[in-house]
């Protein structure tokens, strides 16, 4: 993927962000981004068991945007990371401040690197706006202790014709990578990984909403 269509996907990231919470009050809004990330986590507990464990867990929200899953995970220790944390400081619906207690770092995922290790990785709606989509996932994994869990969730192509078209066109230009399923769990097969669990969270012509969960196995 060319650098250029990675640039062009960010900036129509800020503008999409813009105009999609121009109009929303801030309250309002974020009550109901509390609710959707409070029902999305439910099911997903069943396939990755520390979080209903008691115990304060390391978590990375990765590709977080201004109100990602860092906003229901008060008590637990959550990284929340971005390449445009600046640029969403400047939304009114957004402010560090308002999250003390996360740790944010501005960077890519390519970049992103520390030196501790993370019980739950989330990445949710995030992987295909990357510009190198393998040492992105290559990272995560490197980013999880052992037994710990990736929580991906993206959009996958339900028409390989229309996966080619999207790739040779940029019809979804805030999406530079185009895959199926299929295409996703290649990238995610590692020795040292399994795969728990996919679900097919919502079904539409062009995609499917799916929601993978991946394992780090012990070495």
């Amino acid at each position: 993927m060319s650098a250029l269509r990675w640039k062009l996907a960010q900036f129509f990231e800020q503008l999409w962000w813009k105009q999609y919470l121009a109009g929303k009050p801030k309250h309002q809004y974020l009550q109901w981004k509390q609710g959707y990330w409070q029902q999305f986590i439910l099911p997903i507990k069943k396939n990755v068991p520390t979080l209903s464990s008691e115990e304060k867990l390391q978590i990375l929200d990765a590709g977080c945007g201004p109100a990602g899953i860092f906003i229901v995970l008060q008590q637990h220790q959550v990284t929340a990371v971005d390449p445009l944390l600046s640029q969403y400081e400047q939304l009114p619906h957004f402010s560090k401040n308002d999250y003390a207690e996360v740790n944010f770092i501005e960077t890519t995922l390519e970049k992103f690197q520390v030196e501790k290790k993370f019980d739950v990785v989330f990445c949710l709606n995030a992987i295909n706006h990357v510009e190198d989509i393998n040492a992105c996932i290559n990272n995560l994994y490197a980013s999880l202790k052992p037994k710990g869990y990736l929580v991906l969730s993206i959009d996958v192509h339900r028409h390989n014709f229309l996966k080619k078209i999207f790739q040779l066109i940029p019809g979804d230009i805030l999406h530079p990578h185009q895959y199926s399923l299929d295409d996703y769990l290649n990238l995610l097969a590692k020795e040292n990984m399994k795969i728990v669990s996919i679900e097919i969270i919502k079904q539409a012509t062009i995609f499917n909403y799916v929601v993978i969960v991946v394992n780090k196995k012990l070495s």
